[in-house]
């Protein structure tokens, strides 16, 4: 072995150390995902997605050795500088999503997502740090921040109404529209009731205990308990749509499950106002509601 190949071999063995000194090995174990993954090790989707050259995580399979930029330096685990340069932070609470993270600051979900380099159907953790626009910083400093489940109160505009409605000095009003008989519901409605004032969306009336089943394909984004709506879950689906199903007493579901068309989401429970099995379901997409009953289904 002459001198030159032995060199040769000795940059090219440093090289490869330096390498996965810079980074950590991580096999993919079942139910993990590249964002759970790169949430615990405190790195970007994209970072992981870029470094295994993966174009889909949602291919990615249980088993596989997944390389993970390692940081260093406690800075990296600090929270971001705030109200520096062009941009905020916002640190997601729990209970939080996109949608109601994106209203409060005056943008959409496609540009929080885009800006923070996450794929379509990402779900957002408590704890998640999140880049924000500062010429949107404004809109949020005179808005306080919700008090409980900021996620419905953002997406309904139910505010001070939900409040109200939780504590009976203010009954929900209804109104009665004729709707078509063949609409599907998420559950067997005996009725069904236009919701008026702040809040755009139906009240069905059911059976206590019946099945809270699901309209569509998509991703659990909040599912827990809100003042004067008992336990409600909220499903994103593509296309910017957000199902909001309240009222149940008991849940089958929990932030960032995928569930299907037909999945059962709970249980419904009695509405503490009007004393009845009420499921309240509401539509939104991009902000704007949607007539639940033209609500794209299954």
């Amino acid at each position: 072995m002459n001198v030159r190949y032995r060199f040769f071999c000795l940059l090219l063995f440093a090289m490869v150390l330096v390498v996965y000194a810079q980074n950590a090995d991580h096999i993919m174990q079942k139910g993990e995902t590249i964002y759970s993954i790169a949430r615990s090790y405190g790195v970007t989707v994209q970072e992981v997605l870029d470094l295994n050259g993966i174009t889909d995580p949602r291919q990615v399979q249980a088993g596989r050795r997944i390389r993970i930029p390692r940081k260093t330096g406690a800075s990296d685990q600090a929270a971001p500088a705030a109200g520096t340069g062009d941009f905020i932070h916002h640190q997601a609470a729990r209970g939080e999503a996109f949608y109601g993270i994106a209203r409060r600051y005056g943008i959409t979900v496609e540009e929080l997502k885009a800006l923070n380099n996450l794929a379509e159907d990402y779900v957002l953790k408590a704890g998640d740090w999140l880049r924000i626009p500062r010429n949107g910083a404004a809109v949020a400093v005179s808005q306080p921040a919700p008090a409980t489940r900021p996620v419905l109160d953002e997406t309904t505009g139910a505010g001070g109404g939900a409040e109200a409605a939780g504590s009976g000095t203010a009954p929900r009003s209804t109104e009665t529209r004729t709707v078509d008989a063949a609409v599907k519901w998420p559950v067997n409605a005996k009725s069904v009731q236009y919701m008026t004032g702040k809040l755009s969306g139906v009240v069905l009336l059911g059976e206590r205990s019946e099945s809270v089943k699901n309209l569509t394909q998509g991703t659990v984004v909040s599912a827990g308990p809100y003042r004067g709506f008992g336990k409600v879950v909220i499903v994103q689906m593509p296309g910017g749509y957000l199902y909001v199903y309240g009222g149940c007493e008991s849940l089958s579901v929990k932030e960032g499950d995928r569930v299907l068309p037909g999945a059962e989401l709970g249980k419904l429970g009695i509405d503490g106002v009007s004393s009845k099995p009420q499921l309240f379901f509401l539509v939104y997409r991009s902000n704007n509601p949607v007539d639940p009953v033209t609500a794209p289904r299954a």
